[in-house]
């Protein structure tokens, strides 16, 4: 299993110079268990825009905040005729629910409005989705359903909680994330930043590297960079704690590099 990172910016996009190496793009990452095309997707912001497509698969979003959905209706890979797309909603009544954000007078059209074969349906404890298992749990976010996604493959498993607040208790997201290969975790701030953390239901990077210890993860990889944090910041951040690391857009990561195993 490889996943392609495509977006790993948290809240708002950064474009600019500054924000290069690790990348702008909000969250979305591409999951290829096999072959050359993404299988599946998780999350629709807006490092969507630079999936190959059509895309023919299903797209789990982990919640519903913009910079988790941003990039559908402007991927030509998903808003394409020859789409074909299960979009996995957390939450009850998911079309009606993303419909809220998505229509007249916040955006012009309606998600049954994009291009392609499209079906709404929403999230369960375990299924089968493009030839992985996946096993999905609610978690501490604010603002809002929100769900922490475990695959697993050719005995290889991925925990993707981009959203979350460990610190605010989340016994369902230790389970999900129990003995995990590799463990990709919101780490949008820094431990001096632990009130805004806390208030946006976000973790500090020592919040996750505490969660990634007590669930047995062997592998930390950070996302959801705050907004305005440059890429030199990221780099000292990354200096600051080596026990994790910190995504960068358009890398592709496997779950089986044991090289990058945390110490104990």
């Amino acid at each position: 299993m490889r996943l392609l990172l495509l977006g790993v910016r948290g809240s708002t996009p950064a474009p600019g110079p500054e924000f290069v190496r690790y990348g702008g793009h909000t969250s979305c990452v591409a999951v290829l268990p096999a072959g050359d095309g993404p299988a599946l997707v998780l999350d629709a912001g807006t490092g969507i825009r630079q999936l190959p497509g059509p895309f023919r698969g299903p797209i789990l979003l982990s919640h519903l905040h913009w910079d988790h959905v941003q990039g559908l209706p402007f991927s030509r890979a998903v808003d394409h005729p020859d789409a074909r797309v299960e979009l996995v909603i957390p939450g009850p009544d998911p079309l009606a629910t993303l419909t809220r954000a998505m229509s007249p007078p916040h955006f012009p059209i309606e998600p049954e409005g994009l291009l392609g074969d499209w079906t709404f349906t929403g999230s369960r404890p375990v299924r089968e989705l493009a030839g992985l298992t996946v096993r999905q749990a609610e978690i501490t976010h604010k603002g809002g359903v929100t769900v922490g996604t475990r695959l697993e493959h050719g005995g290889a498993s991925v925990v993707y909680l981009p959203d979350h607040a460990p610190q605010l208790g989340s016994a369902a997201a230790e389970e999900l994330a129990a003995g995990a290969d590799l463990l990709i975790h919101d780490g949008q701030f820094r431990p001096e930043e632990q009130a805004l953390a806390d208030a946006y239901g976000h973790a500090t990077v020592t919040d996750a590297l505490a969660f990634a210890e007590r669930c047995g993860a062997r592998r930390l990889l950070l996302t959801h960079h705050a907004p305005g944090r440059t890429d030199d910041q990221l780099d000292a951040m990354a200096k600051e704690w080596p026990d994790a690391e910190f995504a960068r857009q358009g890398a592709t990561v496997t779950p089986s590099d044991r090289s990058r195993s945390r110490t104990r």
